[in-house]
């Protein structure tokens, strides 16, 4: 497997463009509450805002974008809304993985499947496995998925590829827990973007976001677009990726002609 570059062992290159945008995409239900419309009418735009997200991707270069759909804490809420989420899921696995495959999209899901019908399985196995050659962007669905609970099936998975020893001794690095996270695929995320006006990660990435640029916006997830998305890079571009260095660290040194 693969390994990717970690921001706290190595320093990653800090590029122009964000090669990983992770997004939580939060305001449907007040989007929708502001129209009195019914707070399923803001998922279903919520879901058109991502169709747009992704081909502003795509013309901007970004490589990764990971989505946060629905997290662990989600169970949570008013069972009619679930289930009206677990159907426009399913309708979007229906849908859209043909159009993500004719233009190039490698499609994932990162969470604990376990919960959803074999039907949502199903579809997200086969979407998995009908783009797993495309490379002009990597699409992640975060689906029943939290940052505790993608560090514990890491250590599970390690203990169980160890016979338990690595534990047992604590005869491990970094590097040997990190490739069992769920997100391992894919470098860390250069800017995490969140709508909605709430500050903050919400169990989302936690290992991941460790020096990942954050950025927070009023603006609800459907009234998001390519204009919005070009603020959120606009605002990354203007920081300083130090990565545990000095400002003074960074400074290139320009030599003189004489």
């Amino acid at each position: 497997m693969q390994q990717r570059a970690s921001s706290t062992r190595e320093i990653p290159d800090a590029e122009s463009i964000p090669r990983h945008i992770a997004i939580i995409m939060d305001g449907n239900g007040r989007w929708a509450r502001n129209r009195f419309m019914p707070r399923v009418a803001g998922h279903r735009q919520g879901v058109e805002t991502v169709r747009s997200v992704i081909k502003a991707c795509i013309e901007r270069n970004v490589s990764y974008l990971t989505v946060f759909a629905f997290s662990s804490e989600n169970w949570r809420r008013p069972t009619d809304e679930i289930s009206f989420l677990m159907q426009l899921f399913a309708n979007a696995l229906e849908h859209e993985i043909n159009k993500l495959h004719e233009n190039g999209i490698c499609f994932k899901v990162v969470g604990d499947l376990s919960k959803f019908d074999a039907g949502i399985v199903q579809a997200i196995q086969r979407g998995q496995h009908l783009t797993s050659q495309n490379t002009r962007l990597v699409f992640t669905v975060a689906a029943n998925y939290g940052g505790r609970w993608d560090i514990m099936q890491a250590i599970r998975k390690l203990m169980a590829q160890s016979n338990g020893s690595a534990l047992e001794s604590f005869d491990f690095e970094e590097e040997d827990l990190s490739q069992y996270l769920a997100l391992n695929y894919a470098p860390e995320p250069d800017l995490f973007i969140r709508t909605g006006g709430e500050c903050r990660i919400s169990n989302f990435l936690l290992w991941q976001l460790a020096y990942t640029e954050l950025y927070f916006t009023d603006t609800l997830w459907p009234d998001f677009n390519a204009q919005e998305l070009d603020h959120a890079i606009q605002s990354y571009q203007k920081r300083e990726r130090r990565f545990g260095r000095t400002s003074e660290q960074l400074q290139v040194v320009v030599p003189t002609e004489g």
